[in-house]
């Protein structure tokens, strides 16, 4: 991380060795903040039950959504309401930021349901990857007739597609 001075106060940790080694978080909300789905890689630090992990993400996606609506430059007609999930391409919206020790992707759909996964810092744009993942989501619960929408997602063959891809 840089401040103002240009001094390097604390590096990023190195780049992982396997390629597999990128994700830690992965998230699955939907509209209303239900997490609808919830997989941790390589969390070492545990400090939160997952009850409050889940609205603290949701809170923080919520916030940022809220900065970046207000930060865009359009007018105020062509915003619409704010928290209102937008079409890709509509509006001023946010893909990833990161810090020294994790970088957030998110994607947010056109109906609503928000993907994040929690990476390496050096990890690459994954929006590709959201859209996958989101596209494995329709056909595995959407399309199953016997999911209940925003229940959580049970299913093992639909929780290995999301993790394997």
């Amino acid at each position: 991380m840089q401040f103002f001075g240009g001094s390097e106060i604390s590096p990023s940790p190195p780049a992982p060795a396997a390629p597999g080694n990128n994700g830690h978080m992965m998230y699955v909300f939907n509209r209303n903040g239900v997490c609808l789905l919830y997989r941790e890689w390589n969390r070492p630090l545990r400090t939160l039950d997952a009850q409050q992990d889940h609205k603290l993400m949701f809170g923080l996606l919520f916030s940022l959504k809220s900065l970046t609506a207000k930060m865009d430059p359009t007018s105020a007609a062509e915003k619409g309401n704010l928290g209102m999930p937008q079409l890709p391409g509509q509006g001023c919206s946010f893909h990833s930021f990161r810090t020294n020790t994790y970088k957030l992707n998110f994607m947010e759909s056109p109906s609503g349901i928000k993907i994040i996964l929690v990476t390496h810092p050096r990890t690459g744009d994954l929006r590709e990857s959201l859209k996958r993942i989101y596209n494995l989501y329709v056909d595995y619960v959407v399309k199953n007739p016997l999911y209940t929408p925003g229940s959580p997602i049970r299913f093992p063959v639909a929780t290995r597609s999301f993790l394997t891809g």
